[in-house]
């Protein structure tokens, strides 16, 4: 397994999968570069599953050439064909909403949408990690969808003109910011959410998870922009079947409620219970926009956070 995703996201349901099956699994985790290295690997790849973070790279592996379909009863019976590629190259296996994580303190309102964030009334008070974030592009690339370039592009200049710094950092620093008073605004995965609430060992992190209110943005209109994690079986399997095997396992209802408990994603399966701390944070709307479409987006919307210069900051 080749995996983008973090170990303490994964370990846990592979240790579930391995108990369950007898098959043990043996996984390099890495932050980038692991579809170019099954490229440059070839037949010769021992790669069987590659798991990753987002609509980005799952489309990135499919035309790469280095996906096949996943042929699967199970998996199609679970997995609602909007969170599955063409052809079943990829396979959706939790979806995460991009919401604004505002100030309880500073910020009255309740709601937001995305087309707001462009307001001159949050000048110098939003904070958000690099445009050129995977996250971020495939924000973009929803509101090119909805909105279309010229609408996209004026409103992209907005946000930057109202950055509170120049985009750095991961979500977690960003919901920091809010904390530490630099900004009101911040954008960010809902998951980041559970994890920076429950986790322990920095209750710094918990302080400021604990300053924010969540908003999922335009949840009245056309809905919230909603991304995917998932897996992707890898062209030259060694171990195909194995495999096909872990994917349906992560599909399944235990898999998709372990993801629900231990990472506080959405399932992408319908009808299996979220965890009571996501369901603390209320319902939403999703955008309906497919995800297939988002992808062949990507690229107008990286070359469109260029063009207005975002990551130079507010000042440039």
């Amino acid at each position: 397994i080749y995996s983008y995703r973090q170990p303490d996201l994964i370990e846990p349901l592979l240790e579930k999968f391995s108990a369950e099956t007898g098959i043990n699994t043996n996984v390099i985790f890495a932050s980038k570069g692991l579809i170019e290295r099954i490229q440059a690997e070839g037949r010769n790849s021992p790669a069987d599953v590659l798991l990753t973070t987002d609509i980005g790279n799952l489309s990135q592996a499919v035309t790469s050439g280095i996906s096949q379909p996943v042929s699967s009863v199970e998996i199609d019976e679970s997995i609602p064909e909007a969170y599955r590629g063409p052809d079943d190259e990829w396979i959706g296996l939790t979806r995460r909403a991009r919401v604004v994580y505002a100030s309880k303190d500073r910020v009255e309102q309740d709601s937001i949408t995305y087309e707001e964030l462009a307001d001159p009334k949050w000048r110098g008070k939003i904070c958000i990690r690099s445009g050129q974030h995977p996250y971020n592009v495939a924000l973009v690339a929803s509101m090119l969808a909805n909105e279309g370039p010229e609408r996209t592009e004026a409103w992209l200049r907005g946000v930057k003109d109202n950055l509170a710094r120049k985009p750095a950092g991961n979500d977690r620093l960003q919901v920091k910011g809010v904390y530490a008073g630099e900004c009101d605004l911040a954008i960010g995965n809902t998951y980041y959410m559970g994890k920076m609430l429950t986790d322990e060992d920095n209750p710094e992190q918990k302080k400021g998870a604990d300053s924010v209110k969540m908003l999922f943005p335009n949840t009245d209109g056309r809905g919230t922009h909603v991304n995917v994690s998932g897996a992707v079986l890898v062209k030259n399997a060694p171990n195909k079947d194995n495999a096909v095997k872990l994917i349906e396992f992560l599909a399944s209802d235990k898999g998709q409620r372990m993801y629900a408990e231990v990472n506080y994603e959405y399932p992408t399966k319908d009808g299996v219970q979220w965890s009571e701390l996501v369901q603390s944070w209320g319902t939403f709307k999703a955008d309906p926009i497919s995800l297939n479409e988002i992808a062949e987006l990507r690229k107008a919307a990286s070359e469109m956070i260029d063009k207005v210069g975002f990551d130079d900051g507010p000042s440039s």
